[in-house]
Order: C-alpha cells, then structure tokens, then sequence
C-alpha cells in the first residue's frame, strides 16, 4: 500500500510554469483554483515535493499576489480622497448610519472582498505544494498592500504639514469660487491624519489577515490531528 509520502512522477497534475505551452495562472482567481487542483491531489495522497513548483511557478504566483495588492491600493488610493473629504462631508450629509457605513466601505471593497477569498484558501494550506503556492502568492500581495500603506501614510502626511493657511490660499485662487474650497478644506484639515491612519492600518491589517488565518487554521489542524492520535493509541 502506498503511504502519503510516495510520490509518482506519473501522477496527472496541472503544472505552474516551466514550459511554453503549461498552463499559468493569470489572475487571483485562476491562482486559487489552481491550489484547489494541489489540495485534491495532495489529498488523494500524493505528498507532491515542493520543489515541483518551480522558481518560476513560484515567482507567478507572487507576481499574481503582488498585482492584487497593487489593484487593490490603487483603487483605494483614488476614491479614498474622494469618498472621505469630497463626497461624505459636503454631498451626503445626510444622519442615516448605514448609509454613512456604505459609503465608507466602497473604497474598501476590493481589499476586503481579496482579503476574504485569501482567508477561504488558507483551508488548502495542507501539503508541501499548496503551502508553498499559497505563501508565495500571500507574500506578493502583502508586500505591495505594506509599500501601499507606506505610501498613503507619508503622502498624507506632507500634505497635511504643507497645509498652512497661506499655500491653502494660494492654491484656492486657481479655482473657481476660491473661498469655498479655501474654508471647506480647512474645515477637514483637522480630520485629515485620523482619517489616514485609518486608512492605512486597514490595508495593513488586510495584508496580514490572510496570514494569521492560515497559521490559525493549520495550527488546529495539528492540534486535532494530534488530538486524533492520542485517541486512538489509547
């Protein structure tokens, strides 16, 4: 009988990379599937080396994360500005809570529709190939939503330690109706920063979610495996 540590080299699997007519995952979605298609064959049995995930398989799998993260930022970076000192301060002004929380989410809604698909995988975290697979394509994506972070914070920064009353001012007159815009954006001045550092610990905590999810998830895994043992010798 074969254990789970044999390997065929004539088991059927889809391979990453490594050949000009292999099939490579294109997006976050395909990338998953693909783990999907390691985590049934791994748990047929097969104990695939991680080495069968080539350099190159690995680096498309980090190149899928990274692009994730980089979508996900950019598409925060531009509403974000827009959502929380445009349109919520001076279009909706309206009491209602929920239509306060929506508006709010929108910016958010690739990183945390992403965040949760990269939650449902860490179930796959199993074998030596999904594991692999799965830490490349959340570091890639981690990496990007961090510099993301980064980025938002200090660019937020300096524009607010720019903000003195008399560049305000001076930018102002380039528009029409300058002291609308001159009062109302020093009305959101004050609200700035807090609204940036929130901001930005969001796409921190999404970035880093995905892998406390997956240690949690394995480290039960373990934990009931092993529980499952001692049952049994007893």
């Amino acid at each position: 009988m074969s254990g789970r540590n044999d390997y065929s080299p004539n088991a059927t699997i889809i391979t990453t990379g490594g050949g000009g007519n292999t099939y490579r995952p294109r997006g976050l979605i395909s990338a998953i599937s693909e783990i999907q298609q390691f985590f049934v064959i791994e748990g047929q049995g097969q104990e695939i080396p991680a080495e069968f995930l080539t350099l190159e398989g690995s680096l498309d799998f980090f190149r899928i994360g990274a692009v994730s993260g980089f979508k996900e930022g950019l598409f925060l970076i531009l509403l974000f500005p827009v959502f929380s000192f445009y349109l919520l301060p001076f279009v909706f002004k309206a009491d209602d809570f929920f239509l306060t929380l929506t508006l709010n989410t929108v910016p958010y809604f690739p990183v945390i529709v992403n965040t949760l698909l990269c939650i449902y995988i860490s179930r796959y975290y199993v074998g030596n190939l999904t594991r692999k697979a799965i830490n490349s394509l959340f570091v890639g994506r981690a990496t990007l939503l961090v510099a993301k972070s980064g980025f938002i914070y200090i660019a937020y920064y300096m524009l607010f330690k720019l903000s003195t009353p008399e560049r305000v001012w001076a930018v102002a007159q380039h528009f029409n109706n300058p002291e609308q815009i001159y009062t109302d954006y020093l009305a959101i001045l004050p609200d700035m920063m807090p609204l940036v550092i929130h901001c930005a610990l969001i796409v921190l905590v999404s970035a880093i979610v995905p892998y406390g999810s997956v240690y949690a998830i394995d480290f039960w895994r373990r934990h009931q495996q092993k529980k499952n043992r001692n049952v049994i010798g007893n």
